[in-house]
């Protein structure tokens, strides 16, 4: 009982022995603390996050340049433009550099919207490279070694003929949506065309250019952009004069692999790269012959012959497979185990393999060294890394230095690559015109027809090169013959073609005739105005 007495009485003393003096402090709470830090840290964080401007921004300049013994005053201009929607909410800032000829009159000046494709690209490419007032000099086919670049005049600028303005999609450049919206939103071919079609509305409004003539240029995807805003720009009151499809793609249910129309368009660039690369059996005089008798070959027997699928016969799938090997330089058994369809990839490492090397992609007659010589595919592009570091450094210097524009925003050239957008995702659905649903394999070739049929003013240029696997030539002449025109709108269609690849205007001497021939198409699509 006396034990039972003492424990009673020490156990309160033990207790409070226990307990932290009250000025010791508390553990502290990892998450508590944290949540403090971003509280008393998120006006710092809101001031210093870089956005794109809800009010248009612009830097304006001065320069000139001699073109053929003629020197050019223009003006370039650096900014951005606001897209809203119907509601008038501003969904994106668009960036821009637009340049203007000094002392030309507006409403009869020519006007020409340029953009790159990807899609998800910026337009550096055609800014830096094409047909801008300054450009990086080039050489083909050579990969540009690191900087500084050769940069400077550009003796065939289409400035002689028109202004440009070079435009850079959503999520690309320094073009961002604002506000709610998201890159999501402005992610598909028709929110791209959209978004397109609302920021060159948007400039000719800004800069009262409705009276101008107006042409698009695009490149690659951006050709299947042009088509499909040459018919929603004249759904909402623009007509244009001219559409300039440079390396073009305008239906991907044709240029999927596995369907048989993919094979038969690429059997031209495969010959006219053998003819390159001395791999062509009586290999004629020059790229254009090799072409025709590809062209023939193409829509003849080999057509014929994917057409019969398993009901062909083995001394036609020989004399198909024997004819290909000496048109297109790969062995005749190689041919026949790949069913007679030879994969552009499987091309790319097949054809100088015996050499231990790769052929490019967008352009066949760069070559690429893979670490595995026995492999299926290649590598890499040899073709698509000769060019990007160069680009780039000489954007970043020149938009700043020379043109005045600076901004937070870091420049993207990509939206769907290591600087770009992680969530990057395109949605690939297209209603065309007069269509009962969408494509999931978008076809924009109704879109031109429509818009041609509509303006039966409208011309539209197709440039190609023969080295290009990645928009085959012979693939842009099967779209345009099937965008199923009446003679008097076909005879709007024109063709040029160059020993180039898909950046055609790398090689000095194809974009000095690039120059001669869009300037023959702009004096046909302007006369008479």
């Amino acid at each position: 009982m006396r034990h039972l007495l003492l424990l009673i009485l020490l156990l309160p003393m033990a207790l409070r022995a226990a307990e932290p003096p009250a000025d010791a402090e508390a553990t502290p709470d990892p998450a508590s603390a944290k949540a403090k830090f971003d509280e008393a840290n998120a006006d710092a964080v809101a001031a210093a996050w870089a956005r794109p401007p809800l009010d248009e921004a612009k830097s304006v300049t001065r320069h000139s340049v001699n073109v053929n013994g003629r020197k050019l005053d223009y003006t370039a201009t650096a900014g951005t433009l606001t897209i809203r929607d119907n509601h008038a909410k501003p969904t994106a800032s668009v960036f821009y550099v637009a340049y203007t000829l000094d002392g030309a009159a507006p409403g009869k000046r020519p006007v020409t919207f340029l953009f790159n494709g990807g899609p998800g690209s910026s337009s550096i490419w055609l800014h830096m490279g094409s047909f801008g007032p300054m450009r990086v000099q080039t050489s083909m086919p050579a990969t540009v070694r690191p900087g500084p670049p050769a940069f400077g005049a550009n003796r065939d600028t289409l400035l002689d003929k028109t202004d440009l303005v070079f435009i850079d999609a959503i999520g690309t450049g320094y073009s961002r949506p604002v506000g709610e919206a998201k890159g999501a939103d402005f992610w598909g071919v028709d929110q791209d065309i959209d978004a397109f079609a609302r920021a060159i509305t948007r400039y000719v409004t800004k800069t009262q250019r409705w009276n101008s003539p107006k042409f698009l240029l695009g490149e690659s995807y951006g050709t299947l952009r042009a088509s499909g805003l040459a018919y929603q720009l004249g759904e909402r009151g623009m007509a244009l004069n001219g559409v300039v499809l440079l390396s073009t793609i305008l239906n991907y249910g044709v240029e999927q692999s596995g369907y048989d129309t993919f094979f038969i368009t690429l059997l031209p660039t495969y010959v006219a790269t053998a003819w390159y690369h001395n791999r062509m059996a009586d290999r004629p005089a020059t790229v254009d012959e090799a072409v025709a008798q590809a062209r023939a070959f193409a829509m003849g027997p080999y057509a014929a012959a994917l057409a019969k699928g398993a009901l062909i016969t083995p001394a036609e799938r020989d004399a198909v497979a024997n004819k290909m090997a000496a048109l297109t330089g790969i062995s005749a058994d190689y041919i026949k185990r790949a069913n007679l369809r030879v994969d552009l990839f499987r091309y790319e490492k097949e054809l100088l393999r015996d050499q231990r090397t790769t052929v490019g992609r967008l352009d066949t007659r760069y070559t690429g060294v893979d670490v595995d010589a026995a492999g299926e595919f290649p590598e890499y592009d040899a073709a698509g890394t000769a060019i990007t570091g160069a680009y780039t450094a000489a954007f970043g210097d020149y938009i700043s230095r020379d043109l005045g524009y600076r901004s937070e925003l870091a420049y993207l050239t990509s939206a769907d690559g290591p600087d770009g957008d992680k969530d990057f995702d395109w949605d690939w659905e297209h209603k065309a015109p007069g269509a009962p649903y969408p494509q999931t394999t978008p076809n924009v070739g109704p879109d031109l027809s429509a818009a041609m049929r509509t303006n039966p003013y409208l011309k539209v240029l197709a440039l190609n090169g023969y080295y290009d696997l990645a928009t085959p030539f012979f693939a842009t002449e099967y779209d345009v013959a099937h965008l199923l025109l009446e003679p008097a709108q076909a005879a709007n269609v024109s063709f040029r073609y160059y020993p180039s690849g898909h950046m055609i205007y790398l090689n000095p001497d194809s974009l000095h005739q690039l120059h001669t021939d869009l300037a023959a198409f702009y004096d046909d699509a302007t006369s008479g105005l």
